[in-house]
């Protein structure tokens, strides 16, 4: 890349940082992502881009953009989240809204994850000739990512129609990843009946229901990890993490409601809504002599687990331009929502996804030419050969 394009890169950079877009289930730290979508397009629309600005239905301020060059069956879609997650200013040591260049580092919110990915794209196809295009390109950039990931179910939901190829930019050293373990998070309520507690018999004890729902949850867990496993993920098995948990008001009295809140974390090949039903049925039938009510709810959607095949031409071309083999990884992304959208997507883009979610988030200026290079290959194999 030309010395004088990395100003410009550095430019567009600093002036996405610098909008905030905090994207989070509290309110009191959820913001629209409008500013950070209005600077997109206007560049995207001054590179010769057809762009729709897409509302985020029921997320008032959140928007989805599709910008798009080209035309024809497939193409490639290079995607990207424009929200960050919250931060605790106190713990950053510069200001995290503006990028600051410390010992080879860009430091800011949304650096690495993922701000930084839509310059280097910007700047890959700052001399792109559309006349010389045979199948379109098209950037999109996504809301609350971060948090309902609304942006990239709306996408889904509506079944818009984008490309056959897609790249993720998240930060993952620039190392193709081709699968991910899914999430969900559920509540389990166990209701009973208070009473005091010198006589067991007043009341209907919700702790010693949960003890029960506990041990059979663990129980789960344990043949879950016997009957799923894939040795390309570093942690090999399904996960479900026993995350909070509280009830009770007082030592003296029955315990009239307990709830917990796990994590669940399948393999590729597992279904949210199948894994649920187990556990429901599992849960009622250890509990139907109790007396007890127990209920189930999702704390939000969840994200599928994701997988493209290792034969796809997206995977096989990130191989062969990085020289590493696609991986996997346990964190989750927008991947199953666009392969929804018939797409075969990878995940790969400049940062570490160690400097994510941090204090003095930042993407090493190493990361920034060969990623520039690598978009612009990508862009070569799928949109002018």
């Amino acid at each position: 890349m030309p010395n004088t394009a990395l100003p410009k890169l550095l430019h567009m950079m600093e002036r996405l940082i610098a909008e905030p877009s905090v994207s989070s289930v509290s309110a009191e730290w959820d913001q629209p992502n409008v500013r950070v979508i209005d600077l997109l397009e206007d560049w995207l629309r001054n590179a010769g881009f057809h762009t729709e600005k897409l509302a985020v239905p029921k997320h008032p301020g959140k928007f989805n953009l599709v910008a798009s060059i080209g035309s024809g069956p497939d193409g490639l879609v290079l995607a990207g989240h424009t929200d960050t997650v919250p931060f605790d200013q106190s713990r950053w040591s510069s200001d995290p809204f503006t990028l600051t260049e410390r010992e080879g580092r860009l430091y800011g919110l949304g650096s690495a994850d993922m701000k930084g990915f839509f310059a280097l794209a910007l700047e890959a196809i700052r001399d792109l000739d559309p006349k010389k295009l045979k199948q379109p390109l098209v950037i999109l950039a996504t809301a609350d990512e971060e948090s309902s990931m609304s942006g990239a179910r709306a996408l889904a939901a509506a079944q818009t129609r984008l490309g056959r190829h897609a790249l993720i930019g998240e930060p993952t050293g620039l190392r193709p990843i081709r699968m991910h373990k899914g999430i969900a998070m559920e509540c389990i309520r166990i209701t009973g009946q208070s009473g005091h507690s010198s006589n067991p018999s007043l009341g209907n004890n919700a702790l010693d229901g949960m003890s029960i729902a506990l041990a059979e949850i663990i129980q789960w867990r344990n043949e879950l990890m016997q009957r799923y496993q894939n040795p390309l993920f570093e942690i090999a098995t399904p996960t479900v993490n026993l995350g909070h948990i509280h009830g009770g008001d007082n030592p003296n009295r029955i315990c009239a409601q307990c709830e917990l809140h796990i994590d669940i974390r399948p393999l590729p090949g597992m279904d949210l809504e199948t894994l649920r039903g187990e556990l429901d049925a599992r849960l009622q039938q250890r509990l139907q002599h109790t007396g007890l009510d127990i209920a189930r709810h999702s704390l939000f959607g969840g994200v599928p687990a994701f997988e493209t095949p290792a034969s796809a031409a997206i995977v096989q071309a990130a191989e062969s331009l990085t020289g590493h083999s696609a991986e996997a990884v346990a964190f989750g992304t927008e991947g199953p929502f666009l392969q929804q959208l018939g797409m075969d997507t990878i995940i790969m883009g400049p940062g570490s996804i160690d400097q994510a979610h941090q204090p003095d988030e930042y993407l090493d200026m190493a990361q920034i030419n060969p990623g520039v290079e690598l978009i612009r290959q990508l862009i070569h194999r799928f949109c002018l050969n």
